[in-house]
């Protein structure tokens, strides 16, 4: 069993390693090139699009506000990928791999944004009267050949109805070892954490969206606060983290300490696969959160995919690597206890009790808003796949599943994860290449229409000449 274990996880890490990450990589490049660079050029309109609209009524059609589908998407990107995921790409890539982590953000961005103009364009009542959308829909539906379309659309969506109960449970873990460090029972914590993700996520995509709205910032927030107490106060850390960043991005790092020494091929490995893992690029989740959005454009709920991947890929991932590198953690402790960096960072500015907590808090917060959300995506392929009334059954499947992060080992449940993953984003990659067209095709619409683009600017022009 134990060699069986060993080949599924060899297999998933060769096919992160080198294919996929060459396939996300020609991805991002194709939506650049053919977007004309839109998350560059047009970055500051999207930034008020989307953190400056946060309170603004909304207009067109759809169940809950574009802040509270960004939130429900967000809730399942901001992860333990964001707190440990980070560290681990240091222990194995050098801190180089945090600039290869920007470069995937900035990818993603431009990706994720695709994925839900996509997801809006070919989203759907089901059954219950509820907006449903994601991969699965707009790859059966919009791929130009239709039956092409259709198988990928049921492959992709098989393999992730298999992926969900893996992840939910690999998160589950991470909860229960966080309620661990203080003094929680593991197997009090899996049962409460089941019964609360239980009551959430039987209440519909409205009582996500509004535990979600308030979980995100205010968990998101505090994590920030305090990682940039650990890094103010050792400061004059700062420019020496940065050098490091920036050179053995492109040199590679000599052994030091606990570091062992990775070259520049291990820097983008590393950097490039949590950087995907961190912002959820190319998995195509970000449709599923989006689809009851209330909105008049597909291109401008598009705008908040860019949002989730700076609050994700550049703004909790930048501040979890300058911890553990301006406190220098990441060369005191060897590779295999990457995953502990950030509680050691924390603890040698808050002390060993109170900077434990704080981490493991964070942690508990980060993943158990990605559990909720993961069973609403688990529970959306389900539907695809066998139907409405399966699906409520199916979703009781992915609460159980909580539990099982309580009673199982880590690495059994990691065995199968990117192997599982590995293979659904294949065809879905493929099929946002291809589709990329309708994407061009709805942007020049969204910047060329006096209803949306040309109005909002034309509203601001109009409003600093009454001031003027």
């Amino acid at each position: 069993m134990s060699n069986f274990l060993t080949n599924v996880a060899d297999i998933g890490s060769w096919i992160w390693a080198y294919p996929l990450l060459i396939l996300i990589v020609i991805c991002g490049i194709v939506y650049s090139v053919r977007l004309g660079f839109l998350q560059f050029r047009h970055f500051p309109y999207i930034m008020k699009q989307t953190f400056g609209s946060i309170f603004k009524k909304s207009e067109g059609e759809g169940t809950v506000s574009p802040f509270q589908a960004a939130a429900t998407a967000l809730a399942c990107t901001v992860g333990a990928s964001n707190i440990v995921g980070v560290p681990i790409a240091i222990a194995f890539g050098g801190p180089g791999a945090v600039f290869w982590m920007w470069m995937c953000a900035f990818i993603g961005m431009i990706v994720k944004f695709g994925e839900i103009v996509l997801g809006i364009k070919y989203r759907e009542k089901n059954e219950d009267g509820v907006y449903v959308s994601g991969p699965m829909y707009y790859m059966s539906k919009g791929f130009p050949n239709k039956k092409a379309g259709k198988i990928m659309a049921w492959m992709m969506s098989f393999t992730m109805m298999l992926f969900v109960p893996f992840t939910i449970s690999a998160q589950s873990v991470s909860a229960v070892q966080s309620a661990g460090t203080i003094g929680i029972n593991p197997i009090v914590t899996g049962a409460i954490l089941t019964v609360l993700i239980g009551i959430i996520t039987f209440g519909g995509i409205k009582r996500i969206a509004s535990v979600t709205d308030k979980m995100v910032p205010i968990m998101v927030i505090l994590y920030l606060i305090g990682a940039l107490i650990v890094i103010g106060i050792n400061g004059t850390e700062i420019p020496g983290a940065f050098a490091s960043i920036f050179r053995s991005a492109f040199t590679g790092h000599a052994a030091l300490g606990g570091f062992a020494g990775a070259g520049v091929s291990a820097a983008i490995r590393w950097g490039f696969a949590r950087g995907a893992y961190s912002t959820d690029l190319g998995m195509g989740s970000a449709a599923m959160g989006h689809a009851a959005a209330t909105t008049d454009h597909p291109v401008r709920q598009g705008f908040w995919g860019v949002f989730e991947v700076v609050v994700s890929g550049l703004m909790i991932c930048t501040m979890s690597g300058l911890t553990v590198l301006c406190t220098g953690v990441w060369n005191d402790a060897p590779a295999e206890q990457a995953a502990a960096m950030p509680t050691m960072a924390f603890q040698s500015v808050f002390g060993n009790e109170t900077g434990g907590i704080i981490v493991s808090v964070a942690m508990l917060f980060f993943v158990v808003s990605t559990m909720i959300v993961q069973v609403y995506y688990g529970e959306r392929q389900c539907e695809f796949f066998l139907g409405t009334k399966i699906a409520k059954i199916g979703k009781l499947i992915f609460v159980l599943s909580v539990f099982l992060g309580a009673v199982l080992n880590l690495s059994t449940i990691f065995a199968f994860l990117d192997l599982i993953l590995g293979i659904a984003l294949f065809p879905h990659l493929i099929a946002l290449i291809v589709m990329s067209g309708q994407v061009v095709e709805l942007k020049n619409e969204f910047f060329t229409d006096p209803r949306y683009y040309l109005r909002d600017v034309g509203e601001k022009a109009s409003r600093k000449g009454r001031a003027s």
